[in-house]
């Protein structure tokens, strides 16, 4: 990533739009597709295709169902702003069946503004977040922790709903 950041800007705006437009078209379709096929087709009990056949019908896609049906097109470029959040909305206007050249459309802003906010201070905040890590054994082992408290929650939260699945 240095060398696309040392050369002119326009050159990395463009890099880090283009890059911005493939992600969201491919999310787009892919939650599309899957969703056409999967939800009309099948009807997994085990493995990995009932985990995306339920993920599809689960919170997270809803959840940015829901903001696209309560804020309009607008949240599909406010999303490139969020971390997360962005998967989910793009995600959903695939569920959703939006008109892809009205997609399309909508997610240049967003794109755009993706591009901006790392070609200016996106990855200087990267760097400079690691190089303080890397210099402090303090900051490492406060990483660390936090990561370990995320993957048990996330363990946990896991095993607390199999055990629900379980028990219905």
């Amino acid at each position: 990533m240095e060398g696309l950041l040392a050369g002119p800007f326009w050159i990395a705006l463009l890099v880090l739009f283009l890059g911005a437009m493939v992600r969201g078209q491919a999310t787009y379709w892919l939650a599309r597709v899957v969703t056409e096929q999967a939800l009309a087709r099948t009807h997994p009990v085990d493995g990995w295709r009932a985990g995306l056949h339920d993920w599809l019908q689960g919170e997270g896609p809803q959840r940015g169902r829901a903001a696209i049906e309560k804020w309009g097109l607008v949240m599909i470029p406010l999303c490139y702003l969020t971390v997360g959040f962005q998967t989910l909305v793009i995600a959903a206007a695939g569920v959703m069946r939006i008109r892809w050249p009205v997609f399309t459309l909508v997610q240049i802003p967003g794109a755009v503004a993706w591009g901006l906010l790392y070609a200016t201070i996106g990855f200087a905040m990267w760097g400079a977040l690691l190089a303080a890590i890397a210099g402090s054994p303090l900051a490492l082992a406060g990483l660390l922790a936090i990561l370990l408290v995320v993957g048990v929650t996330i363990v946990l939260a896991h095993r607390k709903k199999q055990d629900r699945t379980t028990e219905v």
